[in-house]
């Protein structure tokens, strides 16, 4: 079993990496007809925020998040999409976390979209497996963020549990592993995509280090009785 003192530990900066979510969640600002910008956007949503109960919804914080971690209206656009991804986990967890604590996974790198569409269609190919209909349509938008600071890296790393396709075998270990990152210390950690060959992906286990968050591209995922969807920019 790998840990994190097995890892080397990178300096990482970039500032676009991609994070892609269902429409469905995404809030489309409310002052944005009344502007010409983003800069006058940004203040407008500012005094907002100081009246509107919309801006102040409660998360359910999971047991293994402390409240003072989350985000607030001071960090800027994004900081709610930073923090449900923090407080909304999956009873069996994913790669690098458990059901007590979310985190925030994006693609980077050349090609990071393309790594991104393939990890989000693995897993609701999955969902829909489950159901034996692959009949689906589902709008995702882009979410790039920037990063600067160290992750321990799996990169160039082979043969490990942490790493492969398989959920039952890889989710175990994954979560282990940023357990004792975090525990120790770490931010997160780097590795290969395991639904793209070629694709890097991050986990950042720490909402403050996502920063400068902003909306992107629209993509559509349709399955039309096949597990394989088309994929097609809005």
């Amino acid at each position: 079993m790998i840990r994190p003192a097995d890892l080397e530990q990178v300096e990482f900066t970039d500032p676009a990496t991609i994070r892609l979510i269902s429409t469905a969640y995404i809030d489309e600002p409310a002052m944005a007809p009344l502007v010409d910008d983003d800069g006058d956007l940004a203040i407008l949503e500012e005094v907002e925020a100081l009246t509107s109960a919309r801006q102040a919804v409660r998360l359910p914080v999971p047991g293994g998040l402390d409240p003072a971690e989350l985000l607030t209206q001071a960090a800027g656009y994004g900081w709610t999409y930073i923090n449900a991804a923090f407080c909304y986990t999956r009873t069996t967890g994913n790669r690098f976390n458990g059901p007590e604590r979310g985190a925030w996974y994006a693609s980077y790198g050349k090609a990071a979209i393309e790594t991104a569409q393939a990890e989000v269609a693995w897993h609701l190919t999955r969902e829909l497996e489950a159901t034996g209909v692959f009949e689906n349509t589902t709008s995702y938008r882009e979410l790039l963020a920037g990063f600067t600071t160290r992750f321990h890296n799996l990169n160039g790393i082979v043969g490990e549990d942490v790493l492969k396709s398989d959920p039952d075998l890889a989710y175990p270990a994954g979560q282990l592993l940023a357990h004792d990152v975090l525990g120790s210390g770490g931010n997160g950690l780097l590795y290969p995509s395991a639904r793209r060959a070629g694709g890097t992906c991050l986990v950042a286990l720490r909402p403050h280090l996502v920063q400068n968050v902003r909306q992107g591209d629209t993509w559509v995922f349709q399955w039309d009785g096949d597990p394989t969807p088309s994929i097609e920019h809005a």
